[in-house]
């Protein structure tokens, strides 16, 4: 069945071309009257700090010329949803009809499309309703924190036909993209290993506690929150705090190895990794937290049948030390490649006088720079309009215009994904996690790894 948005584009173009015909209009007046009717709608599921902060301030530089709209809020906190609405209706110049919960906004008929930013562990399932809902997402990583969860989501979103984008806005940004065809070139030469880091001292990061004072069980669907999570006793912290709290999110692989381990998923067009370990604890911030404040993680990546092909991934992490300048560093023997200059350079290639000891051609990468301009990567939830977002969002918008698939289709998160779920599984029980490529399960000790 042909979606709201689909029956008012096909009666519009018939109609307009009846009277541009008789008129004369030119393609740009066309245009302008098309647009008119063909607005799309938008639903916000999930009235969060991200969305308010970051995406928000992203989807309004580009709504009005590429024709959007926010016509609804669903939330299932009421004064989360009555504050949404509010602010929106501001924004918006609009009402902005709340809803209690998804089941109700999907009912209502009211959205072509949806930005879902709720709890980690929410996203594939709301990306699920959401398509079978007939639309559209922007849809907030990380993707899954389980296989099960995205295993089923993937399914569903190939069979919609549905546009998603995942929130790996890494994917939108002039510098990775010339990355991207640098390495995919074979100009790079072969990666030999990817050093990731992103270390923060923020005692308070992840921590909600006015809101965890004011929120009432009454005020919220506790239930509904869990979705397919074990059942435990109501705990405003874990609905609130929930990046700190496994099962609700894996905290630091979730929140910032899936933006980096995507990239390495990008360039070489590799969908997992081999294996992981991982290393860690609690060993600053014991706050009742679940989720460790300092995490090291190693990959093994490369053909499964070709050892020699392969190299090390390595994902570091603390909350307790560091300036929030997350980096990204990719070695070859001729070089390296550092995202946060956005230079390639010689460094550490092989020199001629060690070339020569063994008969071998010196191999040093030329001085370059990826992109003329500077580019940050904005590294919290609270930074508004940053450049990487705001061309994600964009390029949302056009995909959903189009029809073309996004920067970061569904694949993108599904593949990150088993990368965090596998980080999880050697997390939580201190063995090496492997990937059962027929079953799509990660596996730790010869047996399917289970929250």
């Amino acid at each position: 069945m042909p979606s709201r948005r689909d029956f008012i584009r096909k009666s519009t173009k018939a109609a307009a071309g009846v009277y541009l015909g008789s008129l004369a209009f030119n393609a740009k007046s066309y245009g302008r009257i098309l647009g008119a009717n063909d607005r799309v709608q938008v639903g916000i599921v999930g009235y969060s700090d991200r969305f308010r902060s970051s995406l928000l301030p992203a989807f309004m530089s580009s709504y009005k010329e590429l024709n959007f709209d926010i016509v609804a809020v669903s939330d299932i906190w009421k004064v989360r949803r009555e504050d949404g609405s509010n602010f929106l209706q501001q924004k918006m110049g609009h009402a902005v009809k709340q809803y209690i919960n998804n089941e109700a906004l999907y009912n209502s008929k009211s959205v072509d499309a949806v930005i879902i930013s709720t709890a980690d562990f929410q996203h594939a399932f709301h990306t699920l309703e959401a398509v079978n809902g007939g639309c559209d997402t922007y849809t907030e990583k990380p993707f899954a924190e389980t296989m099960d969860d995205a295993i089923a989501t993937l399914k569903g979103v190939k069979a919609s036909g549905k546009i998603v984008q995942i929130g790996s806005q890494r994917r939108s940004g002039t510098n990775y993209k010339a990355a991207a065809n640098f390495i995919q070139e074979g100009i790079f030469g072969p990666i030999t290993m990817v050093e990731l880091t992103w270390n923060v001292n923020q005692p308070g990061r992840w921590r909600r506690p006015a809101q965890v004072q004011k929120i009432k069980i009454e005020d919220t669907d506790w239930k509904r929150f869990l979705i397919n999570r074990p059942f435990e006793a109501w705990d405003p912290r874990k609905y609130l705090e929930f990046r700190l709290f496994w099962p609700y999110s894996s905290g630091m692989p979730g929140q910032w190895m899936s933006h980096q381990i995507d990239t390495v998923h990008w360039f070489t067009g590799l969908q997992h990794p081999r294996s992981v370990v991982a290393n860690g604890g609690i060993y600053q911030w014991k706050d009742g937290r679940r989720n460790w404040d300092t995490t090291t993680a190693v990959f093994d990546y490369g053909p499964t049948n070709d050892a020699a092909t392969g190299f090390q991934v390595t994902f570091s992490s603390r909350m307790h030390n560091g300036d929030e300048n997350p980096a990204e560093m990719y070695y070859s023997n001729g070089g390296e490649m550092n995202l946060n200059t956005n230079k390639i350079s010689p460094i550490g290639g092989l020199e001629k006088r060690f070339a020569d000891e063994m008969n071998l051609k010196p191999n040093l990468l030329p001085e370059i720079d990826l992109v003329k301009e500077s580019i940050a990567v904005a590294t919290s939830a609270n930074t508004g309009g940053d450049a990487l977002t705001t061309a994600h969002m964009r390029n949302w918008m056009e995909s959903v215009n189009s029809r073309k698939q996004p920067n970061a289709p569904i694949e993108a998160g599904y593949y990150h994904s088993i990368a965090n779920i596998m980080t999880n599984a050697a997390i939580h029980t201190g063995q090496k996690a492997t990937f059962d490529e027929a079953t799509q399960q990660v596996m730790v000790g010869g047996k399917v790894f289970k929250y």
